[in-house]
C-alpha cells in the first residue's frame, strides 16, 4: 500500500497544541507531523478556530417564485470592507448541541419568522477549512404565509437586529453576480435552487 492509500490518521502525528484563546471559541495551534505522498515526514504548523458546526436553510415558495432572505450586521465583514458590513444571508446558527435539523427549524423561526416542519437537507460544506474547523448543514424548505407565526428579527439579547426580505428568486439570483449578495452559504443555496427546484418546476410545466 502506497502513502496515498494509507488512512490520513496514519499520515498525521500530533506534536504539540497549544491554546491560543478561549474567551469566545476556541483558536489553538497545532504541530504535527505530515507524511507526504513521497515518504517522507515534513513537520507543519496549524492554527485552527473552534466554533463549532452550524446548520443553514433556504425558505423558497415555488408559487410566486421567492425567496426568504435576512440582513444583518457582521463586524469580520466591515473590518474587511465597511460597505460590507451588512450582509444578506439565508437563516443560520451554530448548533449549540442540538441536531442540525431541531437547530435550523429554531433559526428559521427566530431569524424570519416562519415555522417550517418539512425540511430537506441538501448537502454538508466546510466554509472556510484553511483555518476554521466548522461544518455546516445545508437546508431547503419550502414556505408559505400560513408558515408565518412571528415578525422574527432574530434574539435582541444576543445582539441580533435582523431584517427579514422576501425576494423575487430571479431577483436573488441577479444579486450575486452585482455583488449584493456575498455571503457563499447563501450563494450555495440559491445555486441549488436554480439547478434543483425553481428549473424543476418550470421543466414539469412545460
Amino acid at each position: 500500500m502506497n502513502n496515498a492509500e494509507q488512512s490520513i490518521k496514519e499520515r498525521i502525528r500530533i506534536k504539540d497544541v497549544k491554546l491560543l484563546s478561549d474567551n469566545w471559541y476556541i483558536l489553538k495551534t497545532t504541530t504535527f507531523d505530515y507524511k507526504r505522498d513521497n515518504g517522507e515526514w515534513q513537520t507543519q504548523q496549524r492554527e485552527t478556530y473552534d466554533r463549532g458546526h452550524g446548520a443553514a436553510i433556504l425558505l423558497y415558495n415555488l408559487d410566486n417564485r421567492t425567496v426568504i432572505l435576512t440582513k444583518q450586521f457582521r463586524y469580520p465583514a466591515f473590518v474587511t470592507n465597511p460597505e460590507d458590513g451588512f450582509l444578506i444571508e439565508v437563516a443560520a446558527g451554530l448548533l449549540d448541541k442540538a441536531s442540525p435539523e431541531d437547530r435550523i427549524r429554531a433559526e428559521a423561526e427566530e431569524e424570519t419568522g416562519y415555522q417550517v416542519s418539512d425540511i430537506e437537507k441538501v448537502f454538508e460544506s466546510y466554509m472556510s477549512p484553511g483555518a476554521v474547523t466548522e461544518k455546516l448543514h445545508l437546508f431547503v424548505a419550502s414556505y408559505d404565509p400560513s408558515n408565518k407565526v412571528a415578525e422574527g428579527g432574530g434574539i435582541e439579547e444576543e445582539g441580533e437586529e435582523i431584517e427579514v426580505l422576501e425576494l423575487d428568486f430571479n431577483q436573488a439570483l441577479t444579486m450575486i453576480s452585482t455583488s449584493e449578495i456575498k455571503d457563499a452559504k447563501t450563494i450555495m443555496l440559491l445555486q441549488h435552487a436554480a439547478l434543483h427546484i425553481f428549473t424543476n418546476k418550470e421543466l414539469s410545466n412545460v
